[in-house]
């Protein structure tokens, strides 16, 4: 099946044909009618499947079919960056069916996106914070909303923005499409759709928090003292064109990004600390080939959408099996095969095994000079293949048809993580 089956306007066709897009991926194919007939979706599917053409290209034809008007469509996201990607995806195609869009995030200046705001635009991509500072300053009314996206669902729980969520949904229509999209299916994702949502169609895209395929995992276990020689070994390899190395802490991502410019790599770090401009600095060198790495932390990394990551490196392992299923799908993307290495020290080895009983089996060992013993007893369960996510109970939780309430009912809360949240929007 291609694009041309579609019933998608010829102007948004030719779009598609000049980025060389011609087959709908997985997710996208089975997104479309469905989204196309108006009904509410959640849409579950891998890091780098397509998701924001998936939900973008049928919001984008089904506002083609109406009246212009301001703000008909809002796309929520928990990052700058991925606000931006996602305004980079949408934008050609509204331009191309005469529609305004306009991209709202927080770390730059108003005035822009007041100016914008007034004059009006049919699609806005924005962070909850910078979109909430413009609703408290009435600088925008969502009266004619028809469509309201949810992208990367479950960050935007874990990064504590449901307190903001609820806040901005209290001022947009109850009548309105509302598609979902998450990489994973937390617990809490069943309470969301119920509270935001009227009786959504769920679509699944393989196996729910594990990674593409195309991703091979590599373990080098490793000293605490001896991973940043580590990683100028790995990175001096020859096949390792280009690379995300994430880091747990703004201030060791710094320094590590320091580190590795004295030995003369091309490396730039991007986290919360720094600010916009610094951030979108560094995704636009690390685009062009002026740096071939990136040390970034969670929160930042989180809107990394490019194409053409040969490796993700682990420099410190993740606390969470979420995270590094997220992490490790910033390789692989868009059907490209992709290299996930994790460095993990003898005292990683609770999280290392939370890991591996999430994959539901070990990661392949790299042997190497340096590498140590890592205790096993946290392992066995993975090497037998149980408890991994995405297997048994985890695969049923439907999402629920529930009562919609229009985002005034709080059905749970809590404002954690709240810190996080400010600095990613």
């Amino acid at each position: 099946m291609s694009f041309s089956d579609f019933d998608i306007p010829s102007p948004c066709l030719k779009v598609l044909d000049d980025k060389g897009i011609v087959d709908p991926t997985p997710i996208q194919e089975q997104t479309f009618e469905p989204a196309l007939d108006g009904e509410d979706i959640l849409g579950v599917a891998q890091t780098g499947t397509g998701k924001t053409l998936a939900f973008g290209l049928p919001s984008v034809c089904e506002l083609s079919r109406h009246k212009a008007g301001p703000s008909r469509m809002l796309v929520l996201a928990p990052t700058r960056e991925l606000a931006i990607q996602i305004h980079e995806v949408m934008e050609p195609l509204a331009k191309a069916m005469k529609l305004r869009s306009a991209c709202i995030y927080g770390g730059v200046g108003m005035q822009p996106q007041i100016k914008a705001l007034r004059r009006g635009v049919d699609i806005i991509i924005a962070t909850p914070g910078r979109l909430l500072d413009h609703i408290n300053q009435k600088n925008v009314r969502f009266n004619g909303l028809s469509i309201l996206v949810f992208d990367e669902a479950d960050r935007m729980l874990d990064m504590g923005f449901l307190p903001d969520i609820r806040r901005i949904v209290s001022h947009l229509p109850q009548e309105r499409q509302t598609l979902m999209f998450s990489a994973t299916f937390p617990k809490e994702m069943a309470n969301l759709t119920r509270e935001f949502q009227y009786k959504p169609k769920r679509i699944e895209v393989g196996v729910i928090s594990t990674p593409v395929d195309l991703v091979k995992q590599h373990l080098y276990t490793v000293r605490t003292e001896d991973k940043t020689q580590l990683l100028y070994d790995v990175l001096d390899q020859p096949n390792v064109a280009s690379s995300i190395v994430f880091i747990r802490t703004k201030y060791r991502a710094d320094r590590v990004a320091k580190q590795l410019k004295r030995k003369g790599f091309k490396a730039q770090p991007i986290h919360g600390g720094r600010s916009q401009n610094q951030r979108q600095r560094a995704l636009e060198d690390f685009k062009s080939g002026k740096c071939n790495i990136l040390v970034a932390t969670d929160v930042a990394a989180r809107g990394i959408d490019i194409q053409g990551v040969t490796h993700v490196i682990n420099f410190d392992i993740p606390g969470q099996y979420d995270d590094y299923v997220h992490r490790i799908g910033r390789t692989a993307r868009a059907q490209e095969k992709g290299d996930a290495i994790t460095f993990a020290s003898p005292d990683n080895a609770k999280e290392l095994g939370q890991i591996e009983k999430g994959l539901g089996r070990q990661i392949d060992e790299v042997k190497w000079d340096g590498a140590v013993e890592i205790p096993r007893s946290f392992r066995a369960n993975a090497a037998r293949g149980k408890g991994g996510k995405g297997q048994g109970k985890n695969n049923r939780n439907g999402a629920g048809g529930g009562n919609y309430r229009g985002g005034n009912k709080k059905r749970y809360g809590g404002q954690r993580n709240r810190s996080r949240a400010k600095a990613a929007s």
